[in-house]
């Protein structure tokens, strides 16, 4: 009789800074048998290619929208799942238009967590059914930004802005930051929202995600 096949491991980090760690995880994935959580740090977590997922807790003192756009550029595969609490779905659906692969309320069984888990392991997306119907809504709607020669034409400021705005910045932080006063960071997110034909930040940061502006505009 044949040796049964042995699975590979999920092999599951959560940041040494992040208290999802703390809330039971260690007991969950004991009894897991196909999975192996691994406590490391945000720099480890873009160098270590055994790492299959990672899981960011949105009640952490690290922002998932920072820790995704960093591990963007060495880790650009990397399945990510968000975890939180009692988001509204525009929150739940900026992190899916930044890169995560699931997104899971801090409530959720363990039943749900593990299915979550699995899913996104296996390439498919996890979210609320409503949160994704409105996803490709949002994509499928958006009007094309305007442009000059099929590229949009965005100022250095407006870059700045732009990239802080997604990553969740206030307009203090980022007239902080800049230099600049609130009025003036006002001022040039009325310009991107004009120039981007949106009606707000969230759905700026969306399209901005979504049709890959923000990383376009790092490379400028």
């Amino acid at each position: 009789m044949e040796a049964p096949v042995k699975k590979s491991l999920i092999r599951i980090a959560v940041l040494e800074s992040d208290p999802a760690r703390l809330v039971g995880f260690p007991a969950l994935f004991h009894w897991a048998q196909d999975c192996e959580l691994i406590s490391s740090s945000l720099t480890a977590v873009g160098t270590q290619k055994n790492i299959d997922l990672l899981i960011l807790d949105n009640r952490s003192n690290q922002s998932p929208l920072n820790v995704m756009a960093t591990l963007r550029a060495t880790r650009p595969n990397l399945r990510i799942i968000v975890i939180g609490s009692g988001q509204d779905d525009e929150t739940v659906l900026k992190a899916i238009a930044f890169g995560a692969k699931g997104y899971v309320d801090a409530a959720a069984s363990s039943a749900e967590f593990m299915q979550a888990i699995r899913i996104v392991n296996q390439g498919s997306v996890w979210a609320p059914r409503r949160v994704l119907s409105l996803f490709v809504e949002r994509v499928r709607s958006a009007p094309d930004p305007i442009s000059y020669a099929g590229r949009l034409i965005f100022t250095d400021r407006e870059r700045e802005v732009l990239l802080m705005l997604v990553a969740g910045r206030s307009n203090k932080e980022i007239g902080y930051t800049l230099g600049i006063g609130e009025q003036s960071v006002k001022a040039h997110v009325s310009k991107l929202l004009r120039k981007n034909r949106v009606p707000n930040r969230i759905a700026l940061s969306v399209l901005a995600v979504t049709r890959s502006l923000v990383f376009s505009l790092q490379l400028n």
